[in-house]
């Protein structure tokens, strides 16, 4: 059976958060409520990368790690973290928590509450 498109699996799990929606910026995929990216989806360079916020503990956490995250270009010293999808070491409960989070931090208060 082959496998899914992770970029078309990220976008669902981005999708189903309260107002969000998904705009072409970059030529890349962003994912936005009112207008605010709470992540993004680079299908460059054979595809399959994402990005999105993390508050600086977990970015650095989460880096230690190593594969599949990485710290991204232009965004990394915003507090972004980079996301290979294409790592056999990648976990879909845990790419789904941290967009969630990434939401949460970007997203209006009112909002980011509904999904506690």
């Amino acid at each position: 059976m082959a496998r899914a498109d992770p970029i078309k699996r990220f976008r669902e799990i981005c999708l189903r958060l309260p107002e969000a929606y998904e705009e072409e910026t970059w030529s890349e995929a962003t994912f936005r409520v009112r207008k605010k990216i709470f992540a993004m989806a680079a299908d460059h360079d054979g595809g399959g990368t994402v990005c999105m916020k993390a508050d600086r503990y977990d970015q650095q956490a989460l880096l230690s790690q190593g594969e599949p995250f990485f710290f991204p270009s232009y965004v990394g010293s915003k507090g972004w973290i980079g996301i290979d999808l294409r790592s056999p070491s990648v976990d879909w409960a845990e790419i789904a928590e941290l967009v969630w989070d990434s939401y949460r931090l970007i997203a209006p208060k009112k909002l980011s509450a509904g999904l506690d």
